[in-house]
């Protein structure tokens, strides 16, 4: 497999050019990235999604996140980064159908396995209603280990620190191989702020308040 380059950019945002993503990760580039949240509607309560990644992750590994996201790789757009969705969770969706909801600029560090990283990431942020059950998603084995939802006020209330833990419902793949997986398997987690991607207290309050505003399925 061909190693992944991205673009990497000054922190006006001005491409200065291309390199790996271990280099990226390793020396701290500047970079592009997509996010996009789902949403589902039940009755009169929002509810919204997000994903546990892999433990063989390199960054982060174990910890709950975005619904759906990726890096940019070299020459790519936004338009080709909403691919995320249908390898990550098997959505098909036109990047038309998604709502714009915000850009963020993350400087985010760790060691994973004893190599540490820096991960600077220019963000754009998309949220998509779709109303589907869990069951529906087709979640990539190699990268999430399990999808969940909760009460979109349930989790905006945990990042302002009004409550400590949610119950969160989800269904689990069990890979036979990385590109191999069982049936889905229902499971309730509880869950912390601080089990999530520290990607900081007013990312998370900042889209979640937005994606109030995504229209309907």
């Amino acid at each position: 497999m061909t190693p992944e380059r991205f673009d990497i950019y000054d922190d006006e945002q001005n491409w200065i050019g291309t390199s790996l993503r271990s280099e990226v990760h390793a020396k701290g580039y500047w970079h592009r990235s997509f996010h996009c949240w789902i949403v589902r509607d039940e009755g009169e309560q929002r509810l919204v999604l997000f994903q546990r990644r892999r433990d063989i992750k390199d960054t982060f590994p174990g910890c709950y996140d975005i619904t759906a996201a990726g890096h940019l790789t070299a020459g790519e757009q936004l338009q080709d980064a909403s691919r995320e969705l249908e390898e990550e969770l098997g959505v098909y969706t036109p990047f038309e159908a998604l709502t714009y909801l915000l850009t963020a600029t993350q400087q985010l560090q760790g060691e994973v396995r004893g190599v540490q990283f820096i991960d600077r990431e220019f963000s754009a942020v998309y949220g998509l209603c779709l109303n589907q059950p869990l069951e529906a998603y087709v979640l990539q084995p190699s990268e999430v280990d399990s999808l969940y939802e909760v009460p979109l006020d349930d989790l905006l209330a945990l990042f302002r620190n009004e409550i400590d833990v949610i119950q969160a419902t989800g269904v689990q793949t069990h890979p036979l191989s990385d590109h191999v997986a069982y049936e889905p398997e229902r499971i309730v987690r509880e869950i912390r702020a601080t089990d999530f991607v520290p990607h900081g207290t007013a990312y998370y309050t900042d889209v979640l308040e937005a994606l109030h505003h995504v229209p309907k399925d």
